[in-house]
């Protein structure tokens, strides 16, 4: 039978627990199948709490015994937790518990990755530990005493004492049990040291297994660098004597921020010319960076309660994306956060699963750690720095940091600070927050007597369970061109407030070309009728690198669209303009990487649908590939010409100018390979002396057809590297052909090194699988069966990985009703399982609306 039935926990019915726990000692008895835990926590009722129901959250736990101030106590457990009575005054609470890490597949509270003991306690892990009140509004100093045989025992905190077969470690910072964490194994460390600015030395560590050390140098100084930009760009100096990283092989996610103690997924830290790309590099880069910023902005300051969860997820990819910005390139990193944004957030603002950057209930916490609580949460605080300036912006934070330091806040606390700091009413602002979807902004124009007007009107759709949207304060930046290619105008920030609004520019000597929503000021669909003559000219002369970009793709999209919709050629004129840019020496050549790449499958999907027009996944491919083709052919003379001169022929570094011509030089080499067979991505791939040449020399020989000594090759070559054999699982699925996507997904889950029970390898395939856009969407609903059997499969050992999978299925409804009937049906059949999960269910139910 399914699990019970889910309860929804509504924002509205917030209220304190009934007790602040002044202090936690906990001792861990390590054992595979039977770890001990002891806990000693001080309690004292909270005056400002109303109930004073003393009840410890607590799941699979097998209760020894319980004391309070020494005398044993018989509470009531349920399921979910206990219940006990207890004195109206100060008290100690002591229980004993046994857990079994080994046989703990769910991945959450503490668990075994190939004999390594590891935690993960965010959100609501930790009462798989030990009975507590698991929420994160509860804080107060940890004591953790380790005792076991692994050679190396970690926790948060500052190590305290040790002793044979024991570790203690102390942790003066007040943090909510999400935080917690402890890693226990035969590891070994690349250590480092950083002073921070006030000259305190801190000693870093990144812990891994034997054998991986090799791979711990460029996550380490990503980490430096992490630590020094934060002190330089917010303030914020590291307040611990030491700072640990552990990778970890079996992990949900991509790491967690636990104080002092970050647990990495193994794919986040560990990198290596030879094992990694430029993508995994600074993809690792980001991270690292990410989850030492959460040591403020989500430690020292954290979240009253998950529905505030963006406060500390929105502002931490903020300050990740712009420390990435700083360390390579500024545009390139807004582009790509843009394509990043459409591709995922905008599809879930606009379907089933749609739902507020601070959503008003749920029933699954593990269902809202998604892109619109993070990348929207993050474009929500750009958003807020746009209109209220650098200067303010730097005030406010250090408002921030200095009032709630120590506190668990919500989105009102973090508007507050701002109001307070720039004397600005944010009641307007605060909708980005409460209202779910993405709006749309019209724009018309006209020109009279020297004075051009811009038009604009905002209308938000109806989303699930929000009908009626109020206007936002949507801040557009916008320039202007004269015919010349000159900018008259500089860019303004236009602050919109109503439903339909007018600017108006004066003086100016002939009407103007306008650049609007320059830098993607707001995330927002903009709707505006221009010539395809307007947008090459904007993608020729704009001096705003997202809108030059942003014309290049329009011009693209439309070509696709015409030739899908019509069948009529591709734009000769428009790939003219485009070899202009692409052929510029003088531009970064990731941005010219950027330009060559083209809208996805699904993106022109969601194009025709909102169009009115049912999107065909087959013909939608047909009209990609022929596009690449048609391009090969157009720009023979020169392709070649062009790679090698993008060659890097210095030793190899995953700096943002050898990749950005490492880029450009792959999607040459994707048009080469139409013209030669793959015989230039035969000769790269023999002489590749990095992981970024071979990998992408590898994906060129499947799509020519002429993959299969390469694939037998590479297997050989990396069989014994996990990391590495997840691309080779992920990119054969990835590039295959629609037709044949399904019967590759299915013979790769054949495979000997295929382990479904590892999240990494179980998304290499299926998320692989899904991302193939017309091979997932055959015509015959195979695709959709055969994912639906694993989710069936997975969702016993791990639901959390199942129902972040099930969103693949949340833009069901734009395609013709063949397809819909076969989604639904296999819908259908995950929702009767017998046992669902409470994680998957809520997807499920969810998505079929």
């Amino acid at each position: 039978m399914k699990d019970a039935a889910p309860t929804t926990i509504y924002l509205s019915d917030y209220t304190p627990f009934g007790f602040t726990v002044d202090s936690v000692h906990l001792t861990f008895r390590l054992a595979p199948t039977a770890t001990r835990v002891i806990s000693k926590i001080s309690f004292t009722p909270n005056p400002d709490a109303t109930d004073k129901t003393f009840f410890l959250h607590g799941e699979e736990l097998d209760l020894k015994w319980a004391r309070i101030n020494g005398t044993e106590v018989s509470p009531v457990v349920s399921d979910d937790g206990l219940r006990c009575d207890v004195p109206d005054s100060a008290f100690v609470w002591e229980a004993e518990v046994e857990i079994s890490p080994e046989t703990n597949t769910a991945l959450e509270g503490l668990y075994m990755s190939n004999g390594m003991y590891c935690t993960q306690c965010e959100a609501e892990g930790f009462r798989k530990i030990t009975y507590y009140p698991d929420r994160p509004d509860v804080m107060s100093v940890f004591t953790v005493r380790i005792e076991g045989d692994e050679k190396v025992k970690l926790s948060n905190g500052n190590p305290k004492d040790q002793g044979e077969g024991w570790t203690e470690w102390h942790d003066p910072w007040p943090k909510p049990a999400y935080l917690f964490a402890l890693v226990a194994g035969d590891l070994v460390n690349h250590p480092d040291r950083f002073t921070t600015m006030s000259g305190k030395e801190v000693e870093l560590n990144i812990w891994v297994r034997p054998g991986d050390e090799g791979k711990c140098a460029f996550g380490m100084e990503a980490l430096k660098k992490s630590m020094a930009w934060d002190e330089e760009k917010y303030g914020c100096e590291y307040d611990l004597d030491i700072f640990n990283i552990v990778a970890v092989d079996d992990f949900n996610m991509g790491a967690m921020e636990n104080k002092g103690l970050n647990i990495f997924n193994s794919s986040c830290v560990l990198a290596s010319p030879e094992t990694s790309t430029d993508g995994n590099f600074e993809r690792i880069e980001a991270i690292i960076a990410h989850e030492y910023f959460h040591n403020w902005t989500g430690n020292r300051i954290t979240c009253r309660d998950w529905f505030q969860l963006c406060l500390k997820e929105g502002l931490t990819v903020f300050r990740d994306a712009q420390f990435t910005a700083d360390m390579r390139s500024e545009p390139v990193k807004r582009i790509s956060d843009v394509i990043d944004l459409r591709a995922r957030q905008f599809p879930e603002d606009q379907g089933p699963l749609s739902h507020p950057v601070r959503p008003e209930s749920f029933q699954e916490i593990n269902n809202f750690y998604t892109a619109t609580v993070y990348e929207k949460g993050a474009e929500v605080i750009g958003m807020l720095k746009t209109l209220v300036g650098d200067e303010a912006y730097s005030n406010a934070l250090d408002l921030y940091f200095d009032r709630h330091d120590g506190q668990a806040c919500t989105i009102e606390d973090w508007l507050q600070v701002f109001e307070d700091a720039t004397g600005r009413d944010l009641g307007q602002f605060k909708l980005w927050y409460s209202q779910s979807g993405t709006p749309r902004l019209r724009v018309s124009d006209s020109w009279k007597n020297g004075t051009y007007i811009l038009t604009f009107t905002q209308n938000t759709p109806p989303t699930p369970g929000q009908d009626v949207k109020d206007p936002k304060v949507i801040p557009i930046a916008v320039g202007l061109l004269n015919p010349n290619g000159d900018e008259v105008t500089p860019t303004q920030i236009l602050e919109m407030t109503a439903e339909t609004q007018s600017f108006s520019f004066d003086g100016l000597a002939t009407k103007p070309v306008p650049s609007i929503l320059r830098g993607f000021s707001a995330p927002v669909v903009l709707d505006r009728e221009s010539s395809r003559e307007e947008r090459a000219f904007l993608l020729a002369h704009d001096t705003d690198a997202f809108n030059r970009w942003e014309a290049g793709r329009n011009l693209c999209r439309e070509s696709l669209v015409a030739t899908i919709t019509e069948g009529t050629p591709h734009d000769d004129a428009w790939l003219d303009a485009l070899e202009k840019v692409v052929r510029t020496e003088t531009l970064d050549p990731a941005f010219r990487a950027l330009m060559l790449a083209g809208p996805t499958q699904s993106e022109l999907a969601q194009v025709l649908f909102d169009r009115g027009v049912t999107p065909d996944p087959d013909a939608i491919w047909d009209a990609t590939e022929s596009l690449r083709q048609h391009i090969a052919h157009r720009w023979k003379a020169w392709i070649g010409d062009a790679m090698r001169a993008v060659a890097v022929t210095d030793p190899y570094s995953p700096d943002a100018h050898q990749s950005g011509k490492r880029s450009l030089a792959a999607a040459l080499l994707s048009l080469q390979t139409v013209l030669d067979g793959g015989a230039a991505a035969q000769a790269q791939y023999d002489n590749a002396d990095n992981m970024t040449l071979q990998i992408t020399a590898f994906t060129q020989l499947l799509r020519s057809g002429n993959g299969a000594a390469a694939t037998q090759a590479f297997y050989d070559q990396w069989k014994d590297d996990r990391l590495v054999m997840d691309k080779w699982f992920g990119i054969q699925v990835g590039v295959a052909r629609p037709e044949s996507a399904v019967d590759v997904a299915r013979r790769l889950t054949e495979h000997s090194a295929f382990d479904w029970t590892n999240p990494n390898r179980f998304r290499a395939v299926m998320g692989g699988f899904a991302m193939n856009h017309a091979g997932f969407h055959r015509k015959d609903g195979a695709g959709y069966a055969f994912l639906t059997d694993w989710l069936i499969k997975l969702d016993d050992k791990n639901p959390q990985t199942t129902a972040r999978m099930c969103s693949v299925f949340q833009t069901w409804k734009r395609y013709d009703a063949d397809r819909q009937s076969l989604i639904q049906e296999q819908l259908q059949r995950l929702k009767n399982k017998p046992a669902l999960s409470r994680d998957t269910d809520e997807m499920v139910t969810r998505i079929l609306g």
